[in-house]
């Protein structure tokens, strides 16, 4: 089994900083030496996906999505995804958080974290007719400035063009956010969510993550189920069962190797867990990502 490949963020145009464009075409076209795009990879950037033509289907974190016209992927740094083979069309936007995040306020920062944030919300947006017009209409505008213009205002442009399109996506997706707007909970929110993603084979107890941030178990389960509508301990498990499957699918280490350092006891006790939670065995889950 391969380890996940980190994809690090490159760009042929040095004169735009963190920031790059491509279409859908050329990734699919394209024979990378250092890893393969059909494969599981992990992206060190952020990315706008939106499909203009086609249909398809894409991986992210080992869920397939279908695609067609209209359809928008956002997906986070650290996100593993894989490509699959299609005739479809489409733009991805590139980006690290040096183009957007120190060149934006709090509001427009948290906005952006919460777009991106897959345990808040589904990666795929569909699009409707008139939203579709207006997000392609701003790529246009990007593409134009990226591939045309060569000044020092060019990529300011760039920059607020992709807020513009990432505001416009919060508005859409906003709906899918429980209580969006309450900011001391969602900054909370995040700090258990990096908290639990570093140290989830550690524990998986609401009281760990109660302690290490100083609050009580009943104000972490108020944080998760004002924010995600569910209490801590599903919050936790689901971080968990991810990071399980990045073991599954990247690691050598054997079914019983994974389970002790996933933080069981017994192996026994890794395989109910995790067919409680998957409704498939840890060897089913492997064979099933090829």
């Amino acid at each position: 089994m391969k380890p996940i490949k980190e994809i690090e963020f490159k760009s042929k145009k040095t004169n735009h900083g963190y920031f790059d464009l491509v279409s859908l075409e050329d990734i699919l076209n394209l024979q990378p030496k250092d890893h393969n795009q059909f494969e599981h990879h992990k992206v060190a950037f952020y990315i706008i996906a939106i499909i203009t033509n086609g249909k398809g289907i894409h991986s992210v974190n080992y869920k397939e999505y279908p695609y067609e016209k209209g359809t928008i992927f956002t997906l986070r740094k650290n996100n593993i995804h894989k490509f699959i083979k299609s005739n479809a069309s489409g733009k991805f936007l590139i980006f690290t958080e040096d183009f957007i995040i120190q060149y934006a306020d709090t509001y427009e920062t948290l906005k952006l974290l919460q777009l991106f944030n897959e345990m808040l919300g589904s990666p795929k947006i569909q699009l409707n007719k008139s939203d579709y017009v207006e997000i392609e209409d701003t790529i246009l505008q990007i593409e134009s400035e990226f591939f045309n213009v060569k000044d020092d205002y060019s990529i300011n442009i760039i920059r607020n063009l992709v807020q513009i399109i990432v505001l416009k996506l919060f508005r859409i997706k906003a709906k899918e956010i429980q209580n969006s707007e309450n900011q001391n909970y969602y900054l909370k929110f995040l700090k258990l969510q990096e908290l639990i993603e570093k140290e989830c084979f550690e524990s998986k107890k609401v009281s760990y993550y109660a302690d290490k941030m100083g609050v009580t178990t009943k104000t972490l389960n108020n944080i998760t189920q004002s924010i995600i509508d569910k209490p801590a301990k599903a919050f936790i498990d689901e971080i968990v069962i991810l990071q399980i499957k990045r073991l599954l699918v990247s690691s050598n280490l054997s079914l019983t190797e994974i389970a002790y350092t996933a933080g069981f006891d017994l192996p026994t006790n890794f395989f109910k867990y995790f067919r409680k939670k998957t409704g498939q065995s840890p060897k089913e889950f492997k064979t099933s990502q090829g």
